[in-house]
């Protein structure tokens, strides 16, 4: 089947030139029936204010026979008057418009005659000729109500069509804005993260170039060293860990007198217990003295622990005080924090840590930005892949409405 080749910025003009014949007969009937529409809504109003005056008329005469009606169809008329004035009727032939107006006009139709049915029986036998009157413009009402009700529903559908391919055009060429800018904002998204992969490749290899130092080996080297020192310490200690918070506790609450440097070594001990080994006087006094302390509270029992538990902590006491256990362990944490020290007091070393420090702050950075880039890519691309649904969604009901109008098969031409 062929098709007809439309660009979208034409569909518009294109459209309202192949439909004219059709659509203007519509919309020229249309604008008759709201011409129609305030003319009659104009003499319900001067027929309601008319009621309204000769009513007032009559209750300034102070006829107690009539004075109550009278005041019934003031107050009628007033407020029919409100409800005729608060219909608006808006000059636009757009279906949706016309649906609202004839919404609108249903109800100011239903309120009347209501506002009428309750009035009538206290005003009657009163004001005749003018709820006659009253009755013959709620009637012209009613009836271009109905037929502007059938308008709307038969004929007028077609302009219904006619505005949602209109609409169509209009959301159809903001897709395509919204899609270019997408394109715009993923290219530099792009941009960027081949700008960071640069840069992080280029931080690395430079961190890479630091670490392959001299320096930075012997420094390594002993950090390594000083870890497996502090793990043996630790294993040495592994079973007072929990007694030395019991301890310190039991100090705290003044159930044990410790002496405050004791204090302050025993919480050494539990912070980093090959520095505090390390920095005691050989045969570590001061640790020696707060395990005395331990194992008297044990002994004593104050400290309470697991049957086993205990065990294990007094043997470990044991080989700290009588086998000197920590001996060699406390040497070589000597050893090896004084050659770290030793290195770190370099200039050249503290110039490269300094500079280590540096780019690996500067890659975390570079990487942190890479991963929001990366998130923000991800979501332009998820979002340009919707964006292109609903290009052909808008598309494809655009053609449909436009066959639909012009009986035509039209292919539109997404061109930007």
């Amino acid at each position: 089947m062929s098709h007809t080749e439309i660009k979208l910025l034409e569909v518009k003009q294109w459209l309202s030139k192949d439909t004219e014949r059709t659509i203007e007969p519509l919309q020229e009937k249309a604008r008759s029936l709201i011409k129609e529409i305030k003319e009659r809504q104009g003499d319900a109003i001067d027929s309601s204010q008319k009621m309204s005056q000769n009513s007032q008329n009559e209750m300034d005469k102070g006829n107690p026979k009539t004075y109550r009606f009278s005041r019934n169809a003031n107050k009628f008329a007033e407020n029919l008057t409100d409800t005729f004035k608060g219909l608006k009727v808006s000059d636009s032939v757009e279906y949706e418009s016309l649906r609202v107006l004839g919404d609108e006009l249903e109800k100011t139709c239903i309120n009347a005659d209501q506002l009428r049915r309750s009035a009538y029986a206290y005003i009657s036998p009163y004001f005749i000729f003018d709820r006659r009157r009253l009755d013959v413009f709620i009637k012209r009402l009613y009836d271009i109500n109905k037929e502007l009700h059938t308008f709307i529903t038969s004929k007028y559908a077609m302009i219904k069509t006619a505005d949602e391919a209109n609409s169509n055009v209009d959301k159809l060429t903001q897709t395509l804005e919204d899609t270019k800018r997408n394109e715009e904002d993923l290219n530099q998204t792009q941009e960027k993260m081949l700008v960071l992969e640069k840069e992080i490749t280029d931080t690395k290899e430079k961190l890479v170039q630091l670490r392959s130092r001299s320096e930075f080996h012997e420094l390594a080297k002993l950090d390594q060293g000083t870890e497996e020192l502090r793990d043996e310490v630790k294993h040495h200690l592994r079973h007072l860990q929990k007694p030395f918070y019991k301890l310190q506790s039991l100090s705290r609450a003044g159930e044990v007198a410790i002496p405050p440097d004791e204090i302050r070594k025993l919480e050494d001990y539990l912070a980093d217990p090959l520095v505090a080994l390390a920095c005691e006087d050989n045969g570590y006094p001061t640790l020696r003295s707060i395990l005395t302390k331990l194992d008297s509270t044990i002994t004593q029992g104050k400290l309470k622990l697991k049957t086993q538990r205990l065990r294990k902590a007094q043997d470990q006491i044991s080989a700290v005080i009588g086998k000197n256990s920590l001996d060699q362990l406390q040497k070589n944490g000597q050893e090896v924090l004084a050659q770290k020290k030793q290195l770190l007091s370099s200039e050249a070393t503290r110039t490269l840590q300094n500079e280590v420090l540096q780019h690996q702050r500067h890659l975390e950075t570079l990487q942190k930005e890479y991963e929001l880039i990366t998130a923000r890519n991800k979501t332009l691309k998820n979002d340009q892949l919707k964006l292109k649904e609903r290009t052909e969604h808008l598309r494809k009901e655009l053609e449909d409405k436009i066959l639909q109008l012009a009986h035509k098969n039209v292919r539109v031409i997404l061109a930007r």
